[in-house]
């Protein structure tokens, strides 16, 4: 057997790991396996924004195949309401069993029925695995018991007392309450074999920490970056810009909750410049949005002078970008040089329009972007509590190792925001050092620039070019995440002619519905058209008005439903998850939902509408996916390995 010498040395190497004729055969035989079981089910979220307790039940009953899977099995055996309490037990089963408990007359007896049950369900929802991955997944204090009776056959008569004794066992020595809840967890995480979050985990909500803990925890996941987080992962960088926008977006609705309690990132430097620039400054214009009961006139009071206190510094620094990136072509986003300060008003295009608000004590009406003495002292010190903030650092290092500005993953593709477009319709194409870009080659430049901008520690120039990328990815012109002409922070703010504040989509949304155009996308991303998707979040799809999330024929799929409380009344719905197992495609739309604690007491699930959307007539099994056709590449060596023991071109090497 004569073999390049390349692949004799690969070929050596694993004949490391499989180092005899018998290891490797039983290896293929294992992988070939493998091959034949159905797919892994996929789930697809968007757009979470900090509504932790939505995303974490949504999580915890499989966008409601737990449910499906109870009423399948238990349809003519249970009522109703042992039905729900079964399902949220799953859910929820540290804090849903001892309500439960509190209402059962014979403990043992219920923990019998209910371990059965668990079992059962435990059972069905592992077949699509192999023993080795669902042991990986088994608890360590519970594995081998759980092993024996996932595979164990109680039906069969020599065998009934030896499975029984072990559930009596269980009981007996006082375990049965830890047994139940490693099994309602087990079934949750043999629920979704993968979660892709199609980008925003930050905003908005009060959670945006939360959901990361959970996700860091996560078993198997990925992350297609939103404009939210990208401008968080600014911030964690050090890009001043970044951090300004994050803070004032919080402030803005009222929401300090991850910033203060979920990152210790202290805002007393920020208070005291409020205070002393703007103490006596009504700054009506910079009042919080949204609930604000939980607050005092006098909090309320303070929050407005320091959200207008950060904005007048974010106004600044995103001037001194332009200025330094003129690549960036935001030239139209220079303002603050354009303010008339003694006549309060202030000149875009051909036209003056007056300030709702002219008092502007920090602006040097000479050197509008610099920051005074006092704002740099202050975002010195912010600068220095967002680095040190060791969960944030920890939650961003966890979004460049899972993330990316796009995904390929079983044939779809997979981003946040969108394509940039050309008003003709076509795909909007780059030149960057005399090289053209294409759309795929400009989002990997900017993943690899973001990349640079956090980790590059020894090149401050390079460092500095990567973190105003990422401000760029959060509000530039032909961002894909963005995918507006301007963010128009200024205008709202200053200006009350609702015109200037106009934010024009990106071309790729009136072109989106095009099935044509759709197939020329997922093309240029190296995916087959056929039968590929693109599944998208961002924009909310506005289901009340007859809005529908699929679009170009089934190609596109928009999963932005709404998960965030603010964006409900104008969806209808409280969003949306995708759904890709070995049947196909379904998509689920989740009504909203009340609260953690009212879901456990009253056994309240997510009300969730489930749509077929496609339907394989042939089962979709794993040599049909990715991680398919890894395993196959991986057999073709291993039997290349094999023609090498048995010429005797490698040798086989036996422990003695």
């Amino acid at each position: 057997m004569d073999l390049p010498e390349k692949e004799m040395r690969y070929l050596k190497l694993l004949a490391q790991q499989y180092p005899t004729i018998p290891a490797a055969s039983t290896e293929i035989i294992n992988l070939s396996a493998i091959m034949e079981l159905p797919k892994g089910t996929e789930h697809f979220i968007s757009d979470i924004h900090g509504e932790y307790e939505s995303f974490l039940h949504v999580l915890s009953n499989g966008s409601g195949s737990i449910k499906r899977r109870i009423e399948e099995i238990f349809q003519d055996t249970l009522l109703k309401q042992e039905k729900q309490n079964l399902a949220t037990l799953i859910y929820y089963p540290q804090k849903k069993l001892p309500l439960i408990l509190k209402n059962v007359d014979y403990k043992d007896e219920w923990y019998r029925i209910t371990l059965f049950r668990l079992i059962k369900i435990c059972r069905i929802s592992s077949s699509k695995y192999t023993r080795s991955k669902v042991r990986k997944a088994l608890p360590k204090d519970f594995a081998y018991i759980i092993e024996e009776l996932l595979h164990e056959q109680e039906s069969a008569v020599n065998r009934q007392e030896y499975y029984n004794s072990i559930i009596k066992s269980i009981i007996d020595t006082g375990r049965a309450e830890a047994f139940i809840i490693a099994l309602a967890e087990l079934v949750q995480r043999l629920a979704i074999a993968r979660l892709h979050v199609i980008g925003d985990v930050y905003d908005r909500g009060p959670g945006a920490h939360i959901i990361m803990d959970t996700l860091l925890d996560y078993h198997s996941v990925d992350f297609q970056w939103g404009n939210h987080d990208i401008v968080w992962m600014g911030a964690a960088s050090g890009s001043k810009a970044c951090i300004a926008n994050v803070i004032r977006v919080s402030l803005r609705y009222s929401n300090m909750e991850t910033l203060e309690n979920g990152y210790a990132i202290s805002m007393l430097p920020l208070v005291s410049l409020a205070m002393d620039v703007y103490g006596d400054d009504s700054c009506e214009q910079f009042r919080p949005k949204g609930t604000t009961d939980e607050f005092t006139e006098n909090e309320q009071l303070l929050m407005a002078r320091m959200h207008k206190a950060i904005t007048v510094i974010q106004l600044k620094l995103e001037g001194q970008i332009i200025k330094r990136r003129p690549q960036y072509g935001m030239k139209d986003r220079f303002l603050l040089d354009k303010i008339d300060f003694e006549a309060g008003t202030i000149q875009i295009g051909n036209k003056s329009y007056p300030l709702l608000d002219n008092h502007f004590p920090t602006i040097d009406p000479a050197d509008p972007y610099t920051l005074s003495e006092q704002e740099e002292l202050v975002m010195e010190k912010i600068c220095l509590s967002f680095a040190n903030s060791e969960r944030l650092q920890e939650h961003v290092r966890f979004l460049f190792s899972k993330g990316s500005m796009y995904l390929k993953y079983n044939g779809n593709l997979l981003y946040h925001g969108c394509i940039p477009m050309t008003k003709s319709g076509k795909l909007r194409h780059f030149t960057f050092d005399g090289t053209d870009h294409s759309p795929k080659k400009f989002m990997d430049r900017l993943e690899r620039l973001a990349r640079q901008g956090y980790f590059t520690s020894n090149n401050p120039e390079k460092k500095q070019y990567g973190q105003d990328t990422m401000w760029y990815l959060w509000s530039g012109d032909q961002s894909p995440l963005f995918g507006k002409s301007k963010m128009a922070t200024f205008e709202r703010y200053f200006i009350s002619d609702s015109e200037t504040h106009t934010e024009e989509m990106n071309p790729y949304y009136d072109f989106r519905t095009d099935e044509e155009v759709a197939k020329k996308i997922i093309t240029e991303f190296g995916l087959d058209p056929t039968n590929g998707h693109i599944i998208n979040g961002h924009v909310p799809v506005k289901v009340k008005k007859g809005e529908s999330p699929v679009k170009a024929g089934g190609k596109l799929l928009v999963i932005d439903g709404g998960f965030a409380k603010a964006y409900q009344s104008k969806t209808g719905i409280a969003g949306y998850t995708l759904i890709f197992n070995s049947y196909g495609l379904l998509l689920a739309a989740h009504e909203s939902f009340d609260s953690t604690q009212i879901a456990i007491e009253k056994a309240q699930d997510i009300h969730s509408k489930t749509e077929i959307l496609e339907q394989n007539r042939k089962r979709i099994r794993v040599r049909d996916t990715d991680k398919g056709q890894e395993i196959g590449e991986k057999i073709k060596n291993l039997k290349n390995l094999l023609k090498a023991y048995r010429s005797g071109a490698i040798k086989e090497s036996y422990k003695l």
